[in-house]
């Protein structure tokens, strides 16, 4: 298994519903130079220039890479802030964010890939949209990491036999990975951290669903004329079909549609199970529900394991190298944004206090489009969970208020949170995912900004027609 050479990380909280991963470390980023920015940014420029600058390099040293830059601010801020500050945020880093991430994703991956959808589906425009199109509806139902994971190999192996695969997986990228999962906590983590802070859980059903509709729709309607275009071209379909045709299309592994239930279920239990039983390691609060959830997905990857046959694996090309690709990266980006994550929750009293200024009016109300565009923007390159939470305390963070009077501001926080995600693929978790395994699968997928050049073409006019419409 060869672990893409162009990896880009999605700084997104907890693939489809991880709660707790927006906590930070108490520092105060008023008093922070913008220069502690300096490590985030270089880890995700040698995430966007390396892979094409240096690919052998990158290929075989991304880990080392991330090491490196992780170590740029952790021995500088250990020596300025001492070393009791630094392992606090070290230690919450890992306990509040990391860990909790890499169990759910490595649980959600190993789930879903032990199901094996069977028999060979022709990647025709209609059927391409249809899958794009379930994708879309699962993802609010099972998270956008797992209706991703579930449903990306088929899609690969039904359009095998076609030259022109990139534009179906960018494509899935935006609408089953991003945009989808905007209708209940339970598709994306910024709603699950809004429905942690009170917000109803069909709040977002009912006042995004238009703009969800649009968005959706008007992807759908894109790709299938796009994808109409290439499949009628000439010489675009192989002389023979990769994978063979077979009698029937069914399900292999189907234990783990029970297993991938629990997945949800745990995650479901750990937001609404409220206890007092708290355990403090190192100055970070580490509850019992979180335990229970962790231990359980635990639990639940390793029964995935056992139970899935050895055939089922074989058939869906399973392997690690995907998974380990983003663990190493993603050590280094959860390391590197504490500081960053600290000055936005400065407020106007930090380094990026213009930035939270420019979401008020003159009379002092909240701009629903200019908070639309900052949370979406800083979403795209940062955590969208914990930018949702800033700007959500931003607004007051009574979700009582923000429900009722303020619901368009909310609706903007969460919209923009949702579907900027797809702007960049370190904007939400499964973004990274997906792409590693196409190109283990030998789809040669667009750069870091090639993939933005597809965003910035196709998803900001429809962000802007959006924000003329509901966010004005």
């Amino acid at each position: 298994m060869k672990i893409s050479r162009r990896a880009a990380p999605w700084v997104a909280a907890a693939g489809a519903l991880l709660p707790g991963l927006c906590m930070a470390a108490d520092i105060d980023g008023s008093t922070l130079s913008v220069l502690w920015g300096v490590p985030f940014a270089g880890i995700l420029l040698s995430i966007a220039l390396m892979p094409l600058l240096a690919p052998i390099f990158w290929h075989h040293h991304f880990g080392k890479v991330a090491a490196a830059w992780g170590l740029a601010f952790l021995l500088p801020f250990a020596i300025t802030f001492g070393p009791a500050v630094a392992g606090v945020s070290l230690v919450h880093a890992l306990l509040a964010e990391y860990i909790p991430f890499v169990i759910l994703l490595t649980a959600l991956f190993t789930v879903a890939g032990g199901i094996f959808i069977r028999g060979n589906l022709h990647g025709s425009p209609g059927l391409n949209t249809a899958i794009l199109a379930i994708g879309a509806v699962l993802a609010s139902f099972m998270g956008t990491t797992g209706a991703s994971m579930l449903l990306i190999r088929p899609l690969i192996r039904a359009n095998d036999n076609r030259k022109h695969v990139a534009h179906v997986v960018v494509f899935f990228i935006f609408i089953v990975s991003n945009a989808g999962g905007s209708l209940t906590p339970l598709g994306d983590p910024p709603l699950f951290l809004g429905f942690l802070k009170g917000v109803d859980f069909f709040w977002t059903v009912r006042h995004i669903f238009p703009e969800t509709l649009f968005l959706i729709g008007a992807l759908l309607a894109i790709f299938f004329v796009l994808d109409s275009w290439y499949y009628h071209r000439r010489e675009e379909l192989l002389k023979t079909d990769p994978t063979p045709d077979s009698r029937s299309i069914g399900f292999d592994g189907k234990v783990n549609f029970a297993l991938l239930g629990a997945v949800v279920g745990l995650v479901l239990l750990s937001g609404f199970w409220k206890s007092p039983v708290v355990f403090n390691i190192a100055g970070t609060e580490v509850g019992l529900p979180g335990i229970v959830r962790d231990v359980g997905l635990i639990l639940v990857t390793f029964a995935s394991l056992w139970l899935t046959p050895k055939q089922v694996h074989e058939d869906n090309q399973f392997g690690w190298g995907p998974m380990q690709e983003v663990a190493k990266l993603f050590a280094g980006i959860f390391l590197t944004i504490i500081p960053v994550i600290a000055m936005l929750k400065a407020g106007v009293n930090g380094p990026f206090g213009a930035i939270v200024a420019a979401v008020t009016r003159p009379d002092g109300s909240p701009d629903p489009a200019m908070y639309f565009w900052a949370t979406g923007a800083l979403s795209s390159f940062l955590d969208n969970a914990p930018t949702y939470l800033v700007f959500f305390n931003t607004a007051g963070g009574d979700p009582a208020v923000l429900m009722t009077t303020l619901a368009p501001t909310l609706a903007a926080i969460s919209a923009g949170a949702v579907f900027m995600g797809a702007n960049t693929y370190i904007g939400n978790a499964p973004n990274l995912m997906v792409k590693a395994i196409a190109e283990d699968r030998g789809v040669k997928m667009p750069s870091f900004f090639g993939y933005m050049l597809w965003s910035g073409g196709i998803l900001v006019p429809l962000f802007i027609v959006m924000t003329f419409i509901w966010f004005k």
